[in-house]
């Protein structure tokens, strides 16, 4: 069964294009998720646009005019709307070829609907091209832990009410994707994501503030999984910094995502969404005071790839 990964993007809060930050990356937040040929994308982050490249590319060379080409087909989760999550969006090139299918899938605010947000925050107001006349087909769709979306075989999507799964006929080539949504990230939460396929589980949770004594509700969500990505933007020195605190803000420390994978028995963490002020040498730094973790963990980088 094939299930890979790829992080495309792995700072958080902005893009950081510095030699001090070519090791693990600058580009903000965007996961690569290859899962039975069905390519699922993780937020779009600046990391979205290389992707992009890669599958133009991919598709020109795969036939000598439109209509041999292959088509471009992927399913887009947004954990949220924040810009480190979304701005890669209106710059991801296979939006403007004409046979392109994407299908969107993200959080409404306590006021607008995904699509809404969307199209006045990246297209209408702060780009040259409007939602409407963007050549490829995007479908957006609203999405939170109250569905969970399957993908069958033929690609199809169908969302289910969560209420509802256990009665749901699941078929040994459906993948299951489900939400959990954490309010600790200001002002509308964050989806954490979960993808199933066979027996493997991937948990995506990005722009997670973890509460004291944990999140047995996301422990619970997580539990048993493959691999967890989580959210470890902060040392702790920085988290509890007397001059300016970063409690409150919505992200995690690396202890507590090393806390976190603990109680959930995942079988490897990778940390993600890196403070920009951390650069390689921090981060490397890190990783050397980490070393005698019980966890198996590792720092996510750009373009490193793993399968499930």
């Amino acid at each position: 069964m094939e299930f890979r990964v790829k992080f495309r993007g792995i700072r958080g809060s902005y893009p950081t294009p510095k030699a001090t930050h070519l090791k693990y990356g600058g580009n903000t937040a965007c996961v690569e998720v290859n899962v039975r040929n069905r390519l699922i994308i993780l937020d779009a982050g600046t990391g979205i646009i290389e992707l992009g490249e890669n599958l133009t590319r991919e598709h020109i060379l795969s036939g000598n005019s439109t209509d041999e080409r292959e088509p471009i087909n992927a399913t887009v989760i947004l954990s949220h709307i924040h810009q480190d999550h979304i701005q890669g969006l209106p710059f991801f090139s296979p939006a403007f070829i004409k046979t392109t299918n994407l299908e969107i899938y993200g959080p409404d605010t306590n006021k607008d609907k995904l699509k809404d947000t969307l199209s006045l925050l990246l297209f209408d107001k702060g780009f040259p091209v409007s939602l409407e006349e963007i050549q490829g087909t995007l479908n957006i769709h609203s999405f939170s832990q109250r569905n969970i979306l399957v993908i069958k075989e033929n690609n199809e999507h169908i969302l289910v009410n969560s209420s509802e799964f256990n009665n749901y006929k699941k078929e040994e080539e459906d993948i299951i994707i489900s939400a959990y949504k954490t309010t600790a990230h200001p002002k509308n939460g964050c989806l954490c994501i979960k993808i199933s396929y066979g027996d493997k589980t991937l948990v995506y949770a990005t722009d997670k503030e973890c509460y004291v004594g944990s999140d047995k509700k996301f422990i619970e969500f997580a539990y048993g999984c493959d691999v967890l990505i989580h959210d470890a933007q902060y040392t702790h020195q920085d988290y509890i910094s007397p001059v300016m605190p970063r409690q409150g803000y919505g992200h995690s420390t690396f202890n507590m995502a090393i806390e976190t994978a603990k109680l959930a028995k995942a079988k490897k963490l990778y940390f993600f969404h890196y403070d920009p002020n951390y650069d390689d040498n921090i981060l490397d730094m890190l990783d050397k005071d980490f070393q005698n973790m019980t966890v198996d963990f590792d720092f996510s980088k750009e373009n490193l790839e793993i399968a499930l």
